[in-house]
């Protein structure tokens, strides 16, 4: 293990080595999360596909009151303190209750350690890229004033970090996160339904990594699915087989490779169903 060690100036510089056995933490990607995080401060996560959108209803919490201008919408007109300054005598009579977005929300990642998150793709397993995909959710989540907090679980209950976004939430979670392991058994959702109602009782939005292969293993847990959607704003996430995408656009180049190819079609074409079934039958759409 070879250590670069520099002043706080950047003046001396050493190398430490060491070949002693030594076990040390292997953190989850910070390049990854580093990206998205300079992305999000200069708000331009549209690059990456995340954008604004319209929303339906008022998700807003009350900033301060300021003079009506036109364009304003009527409805925000404070009746109450547009008569005490009528009552002084201000010529712009008119206040208007001034509203900004709701902040401090709940985001809770929910990863899956069940032996489906064993799979491997170019080095790392599904779980490994669960777990990147975590820190930057979360960081961005804090970076915009939402709370964010983690739950895992397999065929037994994992670890649990309550949504926060005090200084050091984010070392806290690095710590939980970077020690997570997947397991050979089959993942319990009916437990994980049971554990996200005993402990989250705010309505948070939910992300869910896990992953289906067969259209009857993601029927069997939708009943679940749909529980958590009704009680929470619930956005599941799984995972494309990109090596069987790239052996289907590979030529065939003997009557075996066709036979494999036609094999590979049913896999793909099933995981569409699933992404079809899941989208039409649950509560919320993912």
């Amino acid at each position: 293990m070879n250590i670069y060690v520099a002043s706080p100036l950047g003046l001396v510089r050493r190398r430490f080595r060491f070949d002693q056995n030594k076990t040390v933490p292997v953190y989850p990607s910070f390049l990854q999360m580093r990206q998205y995080e300079l992305l999000a401060i200069h708000n331009r996560l549209t690059e990456v596909g995340v954008k604004r959108i319209r929303r339906v209803g008022h998700s807003l919490e009350f900033e301060q009151i300021r003079p009506y201008v036109p364009g304003d919408d009527p409805r925000s007109i404070n009746w109450q303190a547009t008569a005490r300054r009528a009552g002084t005598g201000a010529a712009d009579a008119l206040v208007i209750n001034h509203f900004q977005d709701e902040r401090a929300q709940q985001v809770y990642c929910l990863i899956d350690k069940g032996r489906v998150m064993r799979m491997p793709f170019d080095g790392l397993s599904l779980l490994d890229y669960a777990i990147n995909a975590t820190l930057v959710v979360s960081n961005i989540a804090l970076l915009k004033h939402d709370k964010a907090g983690l739950l895992t679980f397999s065929n037994r209950p994992g670890a649990a970090l309550a949504a926060d976004r005090k200084p050091g939430h984010l070392l806290k979670l690095l710590e939980i996160l970077y020690r997570q392991k997947t397991r050979y058994l089959e993942s319990d959702f009916e437990l994980l339904y049971a554990t996200v109602r005993a402990r989250i009782k705010q309505r948070s939005l939910l992300v869910l990594f896990t992953n289906f292969e067969t259209l009857h293993g993601m029927q069997r847990q939708l009943p679940y699915l749909r529980r958590l959607a009704k009680d929470h704003l619930l956005l599941v996430i799984f995972f494309e087989n990109t090596e069987l995408r790239e052996y289907l656009n590979a030529p065939a180049a003997t009557t075996e490779d066709v036979y494999n190819q036609t094999i590979a079609e049913k896999f793909a074409q099933e995981k569409r169903q699933i992404v079809l079934e899941r989208s039409v039958t649950a509560s919320t759409p993912c």
